[in-house]
């Protein structure tokens, strides 16, 4: 069995928020994950800022799992549970394989920083075509939880014993 450390590999990560009010200068939550990726060394494919509308979120995000170019999207914004929140209704359709645990452990780490309140969550993560599709709540507190908390280690080639690089790029 072999224990070398598998080296840093950098992914091509594309990054939606869904909001029907922000916009580049307000989008704090867009801002730090595209910080957060950048310093960990993984390239930034594209950022958009989208209305909170199933059909355009979709499209855009069926478009980036449909790329070469892109191995994970990160969307912030439309998991609550407003009549305007519908980015996990757009998404799961275009998903071969949730990633349940994504979810479930997003909303234990959040659970210690909100208690109960973190139910309301309905954030998600999957597989499409070798592509990585994670959604976030908006705010940039949760943008941090997930990166801090989670993707910034899962999606590190050398983060041991697994991650979802193998998953995202070819041999």
């Amino acid at each position: 069995m072999s224990h070398a450390k598998t080296a840093f590999v950098p992914l091509n990560i594309a990054v939606l928020t869904v909001s029907d009010t922000r916009n580049e200068d307000t989008d704090s939550s867009g801002r730090y994950l595209v910080e957060s990726l950048t310093g960990a060394g993984h390239e930034l494919a594209e950022k958009v800022i989208l209305k909170d509308d199933k059909y355009d979120i979709r499209a855009l995000v069926a478009r980036w799992i449909a790329s070469a170019e892109v191995q994970v999207v990160i969307i912030t914004g439309g998991t609550g549970f407003t009549g305007r929140d519908t980015t996990p209704e757009a998404v799961m359709p275009l998903l071969d394989t949730q990633i349940d645990g994504f979810g479930e452990l997003f909303r234990h780490i959040t659970y210690q920083e909100l208690g109960t309140s973190t139910v309301q969550s309905r954030a998600l993560g999957g597989l499409a075509n070798r592509t990585a599709v994670f959604c976030l709540p908006g705010s940039t507190g949760a943008c941090r939880t997930g990166w801090n908390g989670i993707l910034a280690e899962q999606l590190d080639a050398s983060h041991k014993p697994c991650n979802f690089v193998q998953h995202l790029v070819s041999a």
